[in-house]
């Protein structure tokens, strides 16, 4: 949106044949304009300043609606370029937001560099506006929560926590992004805001300010991460037949053979569950398919799988077990116990569920997960003194639960 509009001494504005440069990240001008035209840029200047701002409309809509636009002249020669706005009848009236400190141009990318001493993000928003706008939105009310699924550079985030520090009330936030700069603008920005209330030059100035804030961080496995780990078992033979094969029917082999059968079990086998605390994968690092190998955490990801509502974690991963308790979405009560299969073993089980009073005979949990081969009894029956009766635990094994919730493909 930054780009020249030639303006000739009538006022009538034009678009000149122009080619983006990737290297220069610019327009280059392949036409040069008449001895009547004048190239207009968004330039405006602020305190003295000159600032580089945009058009509001790009030049491919511009060049097929000329009359669209007005040409104004200060009385001190300067051009500028309205754009027309028109509303139906019915339209409702609409807010006009024009506090200076709005402007993003001028204050979205001066308040990062304060955060990180430098630019490490293009077109940040002013957090005024973003602050104001959730507040119009009623993220200032108590036990609110805000969700932005394209986080940007993080001004949302900031405007909670700021918000926050006013209330001394609890505002939930939920930022979602996907570009590389998340581990390097949105995370820092959030620690830096939660250290000080006010920065400069990268330095925190107000670190007396500092609040006490608890956020977690979820990757999600991408496209990539999946292809990075297929493993395809495949034979000598099998290859020999491929190579043979047209290009329609290798593409018809791969997609409902290969990638079902070759490769299954490559993601996620029950093999894995096994010592389901070292889990590793493969997960990009760069778009460039770089990649290093990364522990994924099972048990977090069976927690979502499962729509667990957590009430209760105990991780002892080194003495080989992890339990979660919670509620599923059945209202359900439920324990999930995990274990280092070479740590714990039949014996192991029996002795840990002694040790945290986990009792299947009992009526503490309604469902209770556990990875592994167990001894732990599903049928209960009690004595004539307790009843006589007999009911089953709801004891399920969390391989093919996971699998299965993991790989499903129904209602895609």
């Amino acid at each position: 949106l930054y780009y020249p509009i030639a303006v000739d001494g009538a006022g009538n504005i034009r678009i000149l044949n122009m080619e983006w440069s990737e290297k220069d990240q610019e327009y280059e001008l392949i036409e040069s304009p008449s001895q009547d035209e004048q190239l207009v840029y968004p330039i405006r200047v602020v305190d003295g300043k000159t600032v580089e701002k945009n058009w509001q409309r790009g030049h491919g809509r511009v060049s097929g609606e000329y009359t669209e636009y007005r040409v104004r002249r200060s009385l001190e020669g300067e051009i500028s370029i309205d754009f027309k706005t028109r509303m139906d009848e019915g339209a409702p009236p609409v807010t006009w937001w024009d506090k200076g400190e709005y402007a993003s141009a001028n204050y979205g990318s001066p308040e990062q560099k304060e955060f990180f001493g430098e630019k490490l993000f293009d077109f940040p928003k002013a957090k005024k506006l973003v602050e104001d706008a959730v507040r119009a939105c009623g993220a200032a009310e108590p036990g609110s929560i805000t969700l932005d699924f394209f986080a940007g550079s993080g001004t949302t985030g900031e405007a909670i926590l700021r918000i926050g520090r006013e209330t001394k009330a609890v505002h939930s936030y939920i930022l979602v992004e996907q570009g590389q700069y998340f581990d390097t603008v949105v995370k820092p920005r959030i620690i830096k805001t939660v250290y000080s209330a006010g920065w400069k030059d990268g330095r925190p100035i107000a670190p007396e300010t500092g609040i006490s804030h608890c956020f977690k961080v979820l990757k999600l496995e991408s496209y990539e991460d999946a292809l990075n780990n297929l493993k395809l078992r495949r034979g000598a033979k099998q290859n020999q037949t491929l190579a043979l094969l047209d290009q329609p029917v290798k593409d018809d082999y791969l997609l409902h053979y290969m990638l079902d059968v070759e490769s299954r079990g490559s993601l996620l086998s029950v093999e894995d569950f096994k010592k389901p605390f070292d889990y590793t994968m493969n997960i990009a690092t760069d778009s460039a398919g770089a990649f290093e190998e990364t522990k994924v955490d099972l048990v977090e990801t069976f927690n979502y799988l499962i729509g667990l509502r957590v009430k209760q974690i105990e991780a002892q991963p080194e003495r080989g077990f992890v339990t979660v308790s919670g509620t599923l979405p059945t209202g359900e009560s439920c324990l999930v116990l995990w274990r280092d299969c070479d740590v714990l073993d039949y014996e192991g089980v029996s002795r840990l569920c002694d040790k945290l009073a986990i009792n299947p005979a009992d009526n503490e949990f309604d469902v209770v997960y556990i990875n592994g081969d167990h001894n732990i009894p599903t049928v209960l029956t009690q004595t004539a003194e307790e009843g006589g009766s007999t009911r089953v635990l709801k004891l399920r094994q969390i391989e093919p639960e996971f699998l299965e919730r993991m790989f499903s493909v129904e209602d895609v």
